[in-house]
């Protein structure tokens, strides 16, 4: 081997090394608030209709989370049901070039969906499985309302559909500034709930307290989704423990 050719070798071999330093694992947490409060469930809440309402459930499927690039690199992949009874925290890559923004799909696509039950995230266990006709229930949110006109006043958003105009599964794009995420050790993304029922279409619990279905109703509140989505601090620099 040459002296030249090891000199090359080694110096390729460094900047791989370089290159994997400078990839970083980041924590993705997701929160789930109500107008700034970070406790959604078992608490009474108010909409912006002023109709009082009690989350006792609520979960949703986040996929193929990725982080956006100027060269479009994205990393990351996967189905991951978020759950507000318990702590949501996902490990992904951080690309080595400038990031500009982290994108999602809420829901599961139309493969998965075609696939019938299947096992993790998307076991039927986890109470999120329809039946192979209708597939995933994308986002859940049970509860109670003395607005409500259904049956013991009962809350009862299953919001899912992924065939031809009843597709609800949506892409949400975040924005995220470059310089703060390179300060942090995690990444926040909120939902906040109050969005869900105040976003492009008005939800009003007296009118729509039942959804059960892929349909009219359910695509109706799925618009709301891409509303609902913010980076926490995301215009501050500043390192979060």
């Amino acid at each position: 081997m040459s002296k030249l050719f090891f000199l090359l070798l080694c110096m390729v071999a460094q900047s791989c090394c370089v290159a994997q330093k400078k990839q970083l694992s980041m924590p993705v947490v997701f929160q789930n608030i109500c107008k700034g409060e970070k406790s959604i469930l078992n608490i009474n809440l108010v909409n912006a209709f002023e109709e009082n309402y009690t989350i006792t459930k609520f979960k949703y499927y986040v996929s193929n989370i990725k982080f956006v690039t100027d060269k479009k690199i994205k990393n990351a992949a996967g189905v991951y049901l978020i759950d507000a009874s318990k702590k949501n925290i996902i490990s992904i890559m951080v690309p080595s070039e400038k990031v500009s923004g982290i994108s999602f799909l809420l829901g599961v696509d139309s493969i998965l969906n075609c696939s019938g039950a299947q096992s993790g995230a998307l076991d039927p266990l986890n109470d999120m499985f329809w039946t192979w006709n209708n597939g995933y229930i994308f986002f859940k949110v049970e509860g109670n309302s003395a607005n409500s006109k259904a049956d013991l006043h009962r809350i009862e958003h299953h919001i899912g559909g992924f065939k031809g105009n009843n597709k609800t599964m949506t892409e949400i794009y975040l924005p995220i500034n470059s310089k703060v995420l390179l300060k942090r050790k995690k990444l926040v993304i909120q939902l906040d709930i109050d969005k869900y029922w105040n976003g492009i279409n008005k939800l009003k619990i007296a009118e729509m307290p039942v959804i059960a279905t892929p349909g009219k109703p359910a695509k109706y509140a799925a618009n709301n989704f891409t509303g609902m989505f913010s980076i926490k601090n995301n215009k501050k620099i500043r390192i979060e423990n």
